[in-house]
């Protein structure tokens, strides 16, 4: 048994490169129940962070008591982290669940039923689309639904309503990874796959802390490393993550000059002839122009702008430039930082100038950091449209007109989709007057939350909150509809590598709460939406009746569903899109045959200006003549919106714990993760808390030009003149939709400021100044096993578990023979 918060990773598995990696169940039961007393183990997935590891959800008594890893799926090979261990489970399935319909009356929230509230929505739905049209409508989604959910939910919006004001909260954790894809290979999906892990010579981490964003994944790069010749590492990220501490290269650079270090990659890798050239000429564009922009960024320009060592510089170029097979990986430290597309553009530009794609070890994973988002991007609930579609292509949208019975004019489509931050601004203006809110609580996880508050609040936005518990967000609430969670509906849904697992039901939702499907379809049918033909918009009885239209939509896409079912995913493990005649199996990686989706009917995306975030166009697209070859496209390198100065002396970045995701609703819930991350706190570093004379531990104010936080200092690691804060601390633990006169979410400090083409909020870059308030009672609430560990660890107490968190692990002698090859197999 291992303490699996005390030792996040759990037990090595060492493998070498080429070789399988080795298969290791874990398994954690609730107290006193027995493997022999479950009564059957139902085929799911874990969806608190973005890997998608395959599990089995143990039911006892109609009650889920447990989670095991499943030996024969190709993402996990039976290991899940500590979040999947014990919040998938314990996060909902509690005391507090909503299990009544809610309505206010008299300024309170009330319980009602489902007839009444459901008609409440629906009488100010019909007038507001009768009296003044549907750009009164926004919705604004998750990253935690399932794919029929997404697909129910953009059908009705966009040929139900016919609103062009749809997004999720994936805009602020992963816009810009679509957005990169679609502009340097015409559409999103990854090009790479996690068995790129186990045949690569060297792996590069930019803006990414996977050892704590996606524990499992971390597990297969560090049994890597600890086997036969192990990859060389390198690592982009101002603090030093445990990514950091085995890293051979750690380019610590200032916050908001992701750009500058990229261009500098680019231009030595260009200037010491490390470049296939036969593959630009014949599989790319735009190469003349990139080399020009990226010239001036010599090693030392790029060392004064990052503030890292020059020869650092060359030596992480000298590693992408030489070895044989590179996989990159990048998440938030990228895309929720000045210029993020720009940047995020440079990695798929590095591994285009090598032709280091679509091959064993050469892969590209542009992260996702919730377990749905690729969904809401593939389905169009976050504005997009579905099925991978470009909304500046009139066959396009005929397309999805035609599957949906609709005049084409229904749907929107005379300018881009609406982004979250534009909606909440339109809620602040009045023109959205409903906004429907699901999975999701901006309240805590918005930027400039002080702002989002009070439009919340405003008598003048009927807010509709679909959620399984009264979050923040839920507080400010006309409606609140009680959702069923996971484990409790079934459905489909696909992580950061394209693979698609089946998610079945296992236990009955609490009280009267619904599964996201079933609300849509009632407020479609309640809504009378119909298809030009009368019959129902949506006619489905089932999930399954969803997955099946999906895969119609899918049909001849790169998203290619057709070749699924759901049958065939309670196969032992999930499969990779493009799954179809052509691909039964499924499809492990894209383009390595160098022919990428940006022919003009193909292309999901005509691009933007990285600069100033213009559309390029039709016209200006077809004269480009791509034609199924990349494009290597970049920006002039332009300082963070926000500096610091005399006022506010240090940039403010925020983050993740290992031990929580998001805001904490279901993560809090679960004993052993409380425990190890209880409350929320600050991090600075060694010389600037002697300079400020604060101790570990000490109480401390952070302040920006938008608020405050009051919360406990944390003396670490990170980079001098910088300060950090986990982003999950809101007040729903408190009873509160707000801070009273104590603040402690992260996002009461950031800034509305957002990247010109993704449109992903800027996240990690702020002016702040900071303050002591007390002397501290105690170490600061940090855990010690993760990059927030102190940097001096005399008189902390190491974050542990205890009996509670311990957990079994199994390796398995010899290899079992149901474990898929991804190599060979797919």
């Amino acid at each position: 048994m291992v303490d699996r918060v005390a030792d996040i990773w759990g037990t090595r598995t060492a493998f070498a490169r080429g070789e399988r990696w080795p298969v290791r169940v874990d398994l954690k039961l609730a107290d006193g129940v027995a493997e022999a007393d479950v009564d059957r183990w139902v085929t799911s997935a874990c969806v608190l962070c973005s890997n998608g590891c395959g599990l089995e959800i143990a039911v006892k008594d109609g009650e889920m008591v447990g989670v095991r890893g499943r030996a024969t799926d190709v993402v996990n090979h039976g290991r899940l982290g500590p979040k999947g261990l014990f919040a998938s489970w314990q996060g909902v399935r509690n005391g507090d669940r909503l299990t009544r319909p809610l309505i206010r009356v008299g300024g309170e929230l009330v319980p009602t039923d489902w007839d009444t509230a459901m008609n409440v929505i629906v009488e100010r739905s019909k007038r507001l689309l009768a009296e003044k049209g549907p750009l009164t409508h926004g919705f604004y989604t998750s990253g935690q639904l399932f794919l029929e959910e997404y697909y129910a939910q953009a059908i009705v919006g966009k040929a139900g309503i016919g609103t062009p004001h749809m997004d999720g909260n994936t805009r602020l954790c992963t816009a810009t990874a679509a957005a990169s894809m679609k502009e340097s290979f015409g559409s999103d999906g990854q090009p790479g796959s996690y068995s790129d892990i186990d045949e690569c010579d060297a792996m590069f981490l930019y803006g990414h802390n996977m050892a704590e964003t996606q524990t499992v994944l971390w597990m297969r790069v560090l049994d890597r490393l600890a086997g036969p010749n192990p990859p060389r590492l390198v690592c982009v990220d101002p603090r030093e993550t445990e990514v950091a501490r085995q890293a051979e290269v750690h380019l610590a650079i200032r916050p908001g000059t992701n750009l500058a270090l990229m261009h500098g990659l680019v231009r030595e890798v260009i200037a010491q002839g490390w470049i296939d050239e036969d593959y630009i000429a014949e599989h790319t564009i735009g190469f003349r122009e990139l080399g020009d922009i990226v010239q001036p960024w010599t090693p030392e320009r790029v060392a004064e702008t990052c503030g890292v060592d020059a020869e650092d510089v060359r030596r992480a170029a000298r590693i992408f430039g030489t070895s044989d097979r590179v996989l990159s990986t990048v998440l938030q430290g990228f895309y929720q930082s000045s210029q993020a597309t720009a940047s995020s553009c440079q990695v798929n530009n590095l591994h285009l100038l090598r032709g280091k794609i679509g091959t064993p070890g050469n892969g590209i994973l542009q992260m996702n950091g919730q377990p749905t988002a690729q969904n809401n991007r593939e389905a169009g609930a976050d504005g997009d449209l579905s099925g991978f579609r470009n909304w500046e292509n009139p066959a396009h949208v005929q397309q999805l007109a035609d599957l949906w019975g609709v005049h084409a004019d229904k749907i929107p489509h005379w300018a881009p989709p609406t982004h979250a931050m534009q909606i909440f601004r339109y809620c602040e203006q009045g023109s959205i007057e409903l906004l429907w809110v699901i999975a999701t609580n901006p309240a805590v996880s918005m930027p400039q939350v002080p702002r989002i508050r009070r439009i919340l609040e405003q008598e003048s936005l009927f807010l509709v909150v679909e959620d399984l518990y009264l979050t923040e967000t839920a507080r400010y609430a006309d409606v609140v509809l009680p959702a069923a969670a996971w484990g409790e509906k079934q459905g489909t849904f696909t992580n950061v590598n394209r693979t698609v697992h089946l998610s079945d039901k296992a236990v009955e939702p609490p009280g009267e709460a619904r599964s996201d499907l079933d609300i849509f379809l009632d407020y479609s049918r309640r809504m009378d939406f119909r298809r030009d033909d009368g019959r129902p918009l949506l006619d489905w009885t089932c999930p399954e009746d969803a997955f099946r239209a999906w895969q119609e939509c899918t049909r001849g896409r790169l998203v290619d569903y057709t070749g699924l079912s759901y049958e065939k995913l309670r196969g032992g493990t999930g499969i990779p899109w493009p799954c179809n005649e052509e691909h039964p199996d499924g499809t492990d990686r894209l383009y390595g045959d160098g022919n990428f989706p940006t022919q003009f009917d193909r292309a999901e995306s005509f691009g933007h200006d990285l600069l100033t975030g213009a559309t390029v166009g039709p016209l200006k697209f077809r004269a480009l003549q791509a034609d199924g070859r990349a494009i290597l496209k970049t920006a002039a390198y332009s300082p963070a919106s926000e500096a610091p100065d005399d006022e506010y002396p240090f940039l403010y970045s925020t983050g993740r714990t290992v031990y929580h995701f998001h805001t904490r609703t279901k993560t809090a819930r679960s004993r052993q993760l409380h425990k190890a991350a209880p409350s929320a706190w600050v991090e600075l570093s060694v010389p600037d808390a002697e300079r400020l004379g604060i101790e570990e531990g000490d109480l401390v104010r952070v302040a920006s030009r938008r608020g405050e936080i009051v919360v406990p200092a944390r003396v670490g690691d990170v980079r001098e003149g910088m300060v950090f804060a986990p982003f999950h601390y809101g007040y729903w633990d408190q009873g509160r939709s707000g801070p009273g006169d104590r603040p402690t979410a992260a996002n009461e400090l950031t800034e509305t400021e957002w990247d010109p083409v993704s449109k992903q909020p800027i996240l990690k870059a702020a002016a702040v100044r900071i303050e002591k308030v007390a002397d501290g009672v105690g170490p600061a609430p940090a855990p010690t096993t993760t990059a927030s560990r102190p940097a001096d660890p005399a008189g902390v107490p190491p974050t542990v578990g205890g009996p509670e968190a311990e957990v079994e692990e199994r390796p398995w002698i010899t290899e079992p023979p149901s474990v898929p090859d991804e190599k060979d197999a797919r």
